[in-house]
């Protein structure tokens, strides 16, 4: 844990649609006294600052974390272009809030780990779904000894085609863009940390690209690990599902069986169903995308950071980033994933990618260079 702060001065690095959020509960936030914001479309960027009132904008980020005013940074960019500015932060002993992945590719990502851990800068990874009251309730019923111990958990998501879409249209560096790397990674570290203590030793996965492999990247990815205890665990996310999918990104199912209980967890939103002659846009979408097709029908509650009210965001993201702060003033203990959790969901995330590729069982712990051969 960092230094406890009186005072934050924060830069956050991408204005895209995360960054804003945040921006946005930064500025609401009283100990955040200075605000610095950084994003290559300068255009987007001056709109963010102008609706935060935010202290500073340039289009080059080395130039703001060198600001004399920051001591800690979120890291909003594209999933492709967190490592630059993570070390740049890093460098200036900056405590950090990185969006998800910690990297995209696994030698960068290892190189991020290593200079986080050689520094004691603390950084936390951006995995909202640890702040969500349901899996809050069900994670402490799992330590408290509720089901007994863990003997398998099996996670199932489906998302329609809108962030794929989106995704890989922003850059044609696009090996790792894949539903495991990119959005999988959440089911796999929920599921990791309510197994917390279980260590996967092989996965066996299988991936399907008929629908998005003219956009470079996969339409689903199954898999099965089995932990150092024998705990079977199975995963799988399909993020090819049409434009006109009710869920705004994902719906995720998750069933946890331990010795003396099970868990069963339906979070996929179709509780709350609306259906409107009026289009309901597109749910995820970046700026500058357009879908092709309009939806009338939406599963409320199903855009993961939350929902809009009086032009405030209300939901798991404010939590995440406010806890954030918190975590940095006081020292809060909290759910955060960290930068380790960040390292191991990508390689985890990556073995799944490599065993579908090659048609065999991957067994863990995978070197790095392995993933090169």
């Amino acid at each position: 844990m960092s230094q406890k702060k009186n005072e934050i001065g924060l830069a956050i690095v991408g204005c895209g649609t995360i960054g804003r959020i945040r921006a946005k509960l930064a500025h609401d936030y009283p100990a955040v006294t200075w605000l610095g914001l950084c994003d290559i479309k300068e255009e987007l960027g001056k709109k963010l600052v102008a609706d935060t009132k935010a202290d500073f904008f340039t289009t080059d980020y080395r130039e703001l974390l060198k600001r004399p005013e920051i001591n800690a940074t979120i890291i909003a960019t594209d999933e492709n272009h967190h490592v630059g500015p993570t070390l740049a932060a890093v460098e200036q002993g900056h405590d950090l809030f990185i969006e998800k992945p910690l990297a995209t590719d696994a030698r960068e990502s290892l190189k991020v780990l290593s200079a986080i851990k050689e520094s004691e800068v603390d950084a936390v990874i951006g995995y909202t779904n640890r702040f969500r009251r349901r899996f809050l309730a069900l994670k402490q019923r799992i330590i408290s000894g509720q089901i007994g111990d863990v003997t398998s958990v099996v996670t199932r998501a489906f998302m329609n085609r809108m962030v794929p879409l989106a995704t890989t249209r922003r850059t044609d560096q696009r090996q790792n863009l894949t539903p495991m790397v990119v959005s999988g990674t959440h089911g796999l570290d929920m599921s990791m940390w309510l197994m917390e203590g279980k260590t996967p030793v092989s996965v066996y996965a299988q991936s399907v690209d008929r629908a998005l492999s003219k956009y470079g990247t996969k339409d689903a990815t199954f898999g099965v690990f089995t932990m150092d205890d024998g705990t079977i665990f199975s995963m799988n996310i399909s993020w090819a599902l049409p434009i006109v999918w009710p869920g705004a990104v994902y719906g995720l199912e998750i069933g946890i069986v331990g010795t003396k209980g099970v868990i069963d967890v339906e979070d996929t939103h179709r509780d709350l169903v609306m259906a409107s002659e009026i289009p309901q846009g597109a749910g995820y979408k970046p700026d500058g995308f357009e879908p092709e097709f309009q939806r009338h029908v939406d599963f409320l509650t199903s855009y993961p950071p939350g929902d809009i009210y009086i032009n405030q965001i209300w939901g798991p993201i404010r939590e995440e980033t406010n806890t954030w702060f918190a975590r940095l003033c006081s020292g809060l203990d909290s759910p955060h994933a960290t930068a380790n959790d960040g390292h191991r969901n990508l390689v985890l995330t990556m073995a799944m990618d490599l065993s579908a590729k090659q048609g065999k069982v991957i067994r863990l712990p995978i070197e790095i260079d392995d993933f090169y051969k």
